[in-house]
């Protein structure tokens, strides 16, 4: 067994917003979109984007918060690591757009990598990093 690559799926608030989010502000093309699920790409890197909008949560009586699995609260809970080239040009696009993390800066870390987050409209989080050593 061999595993060869994965695809993160990110729950966010509402789709139509956050597909417009991700082509504007980080590149991505849009591969296909329904009811509560999108595909995105961006060169060699696919998301997945899962509507979680369901707010009967709040009214319902029972212990289980989660029953539909598409619960809004569930929005912004995500995050993904996407390894890019260039890190630092990147980070500059990011800065000019204002969707830098709060608590970022691009960063060289002790395991080999320079890395930056941003958050999307429900606050996921997406760090980008650069292997610097190989």
């Amino acid at each position: 067994m061999k595993m060869i690559s994965a695809i993160p799926a990110l729950p966010v608030k509402d789709m139509k917003k956050s597909v417009k989010f991700y082509k504007q502000m980080l590149g991505f093309t849009k591969v296909h979109l329904d009811d509560g699920f999108a595909v995105l790409k961006n060169d060699m890197v696919e998301l997945h984007l899962w509507e979680a909008n369901d707010e009967s949560w709040r009214e319902r009586k029972v212990k289980e918060p989660v029953q539909s699995g598409a619960e809004s609260f569930l929005a912004g809970t995500a995050s993904c690591r996407i390894r890019v080239e260039g890190v630092a040009g990147l980070f500059e696009d990011m800065r000019r757009k204002n969707i830098l993390h709060p608590n970022t800066d691009l960063k060289t870390q002790w395991w080999g990598e320079r890395d930056f987050a941003v958050t999307d409209l429900d606050n996921n989080l997406i760090t980008f990093y650069e292997n610097i050593k190989e």
